[in-house]
């Protein structure tokens, strides 16, 4: 996907605030306290939430990547959260540096590598858990997959979570935020408050420092939108008691066992489950393919996860969706406004995980009557002002 004109205007001021040396805050303001009247979240169609960040165009979990997502049009800012040796939250997917930094071209820091045993699996590699925040700020991001946009590596900084958060509120509309407690398991194993917190009330005290509160689709909730989610279900009933602030229970592919309870996919995708799991949670992220099979690459028929879930009120926002052919299955003919018309019209869901929000974003557009209504009466009032200004009214 191309970068369009207005992003290009965009990209020098990125340049500018985000590549001038980067200490440990703030190259971001911290949030306006001015009582400023923003342009709500939508509620009327499913969410648009921006898979860290508008990632299928900037390195992932960037600043550069939420402020295009939040640019293009979505509704939330999806990131991973990760615990820096000093205990700082850091915004990073993968526990290791080496698939998405430059940690390679620093020799300063070869002697770091190291192998874990990370969710039963030995994993040999640069990992976050042995770097300070000083550290981590002196890599640079780049992007994941090769067939995507390079121009931008070694451009932006791994940022923090209360950087990630400011990005959100500092928007000129209401944009939620969608963090994930990431590997929370390993998190706790390798990383000590002096206070003797763990990683997930460093995670809500963080939250509630920023004024994150309030049961879904509440008046604080509106104002600060939000979904907490992790693929470690104690961790989600742990916060439970610290927050009421709506959580989404992410589920992994049908061969990977739950991080924290070694429970299988057949287990918690059970009614039996989803009854339990729903006293703590308003949704469930499943990875789309399990919710849809793919067989030589062809969709095949769906699942009733979805059914299940919603006859329990549980959302499904299932990921990711992702543009480029080596993603999209044979059934949309290289078309991602065809998934999204599929997954949104026919699997009914309420949320969708995507690596381009622009392209849902303009689908959604194109495609709401809401939309199109809107959008009408917006410029019947552009030409009223126009009429009234010549005096002619």
């Amino acid at each position: 996907m191309g970068i369009s004109s207005t992003c290009k205007c965009f990209i020098p001021l990125l340049f500018l605030s985000l590549t001038a040396g980067c200490a440990a805050r703030p190259l971001y303001p911290l949030p306006s306290k001015l009582d400023i009247h923003k342009q709500p979240l939508q509620t009327s169609r499913p969410y648009n939430l921006a898979h860290r960040g508008s990632n299928g165009e900037f390195p992932e979990e960037t600043a550069a990547a939420y402020m295009r997502a939040v640019e293009e049009g979505a509704d939330f800012i999806e990131t991973d959260i990760l615990a820096s040796k000093d205990g700082v939250l850091i915004c990073h997917h993968d526990v290791f540096l080496d698939n998405t930094t430059n940690i390679a071209d620093h020799k300063e820091f070869a002697d770091r590598k190291r192998t874990y045993m990370v969710q039963g699996v030995n994993t040999t590699g640069f990992f976050v858990v042995d770097f300070t925040l000083e550290e981590l700020k002196t890599l640079r991001a780049k992007q994941r997959y090769s067939f995507r946009d390079q121009q931008y590596n070694g451009k932006f900084p791994i940022i923090t979570f209360e950087e990630y958060i400011s990005i959100a509120l500092d928007a000129q509309r209401v944009v939620g935020i969608y963090p994930e407690m990431k590997n929370p398991v390993f998190i706790n194993q390798h990383v000590k408050w002096a206070d003797g917190k763990k990683f997930e009330d460093k995670f809500v005290d963080t939250l509630k420092k920023y004024g994150y509160k309030g049961a879904y689709m509440s008046k604080e909730w509106l104002k600060q939108p939000i979904f907490i989610q992790s693929f470690a279900p104690t961790s989600l009933v742990y916060i439970s008691n610290k927050t009421d602030s709506p959580k989404i229970f992410l589920i992994d592919d049908v061969d990977i066992l739950t991080e924290d309870t070694n429970q299988s996919y057949s287990e918690i995708t059970s009614d039996a489950y989803l009854n339990y799991i729903k006293e703590y949670c308003v949704g469930i992220g499943p990875w789309k393919d399990t919710v849809v099979p793919v067989a030589n690459n062809y969709s095949q028929t769906p699942t009733d996860l979805v059914a299940r879930a919603h006859a329990l009120d549980l959302q499904v926002h299932p990921y990711t969706y992702r543009n480029e052919h080596e993603f999209l299955h044979f059934n949309f003919l290289q078309d991602p406004y065809r998934e999204y018309d599929y997954w949104i019209n026919k699997i009914g869901v309420d949320g969708l995980f995507t690596d381009f929000p622009g392209s849902l974003h303009n689908y959604q557009e194109l495609t709401s009557p809401v939309s199109k209504d809107d959008r009408a009466s917006k410029l019947l009032h552009k030409i009223a002002v126009l009429i009234s200004s010549n005096g002619k009214v």
